[in-house]
């Protein structure tokens, strides 16, 4: 299986447009956007084998992924509908 990055812009193409204004007028979805960029590349460096990591850590790592990409398709629907 090839590696791939999970940037938020593939995650969420449909939300293009709130993933720049929220990035840029909100300093709490920045940070939640910044973190899930951070633990995306170090995810993607552990199964690249340039980082170590055992294979409970690493699943820890994709969990708090998770959550964050659940936390922030929730902003993102939320900002949505607002802009509707």
């Amino acid at each position: 299986m090839p590696l791939e990055h999970h940037p938020l812009s593939r995650e969420f193409p449909e939300y293009r447009q709130q993933l720049q204004a929220l990035h840029a007028s909100d300093a709490q979805f920045a940070h939640m956007a910044q973190n899930y960029e951070a633990l995306d590349k170090r995810i993607y460096e552990v199964e690249d084998g340039r980082q170590a990591a055992d294979d409970l850590a690493l699943q820890a790592l994709k969990n708090e992924r998770v959550i964050l990409k659940d936390q922030i398709a929730e902003r993102l629907r939320k900002a949505n509908g607002a802009g509707n």
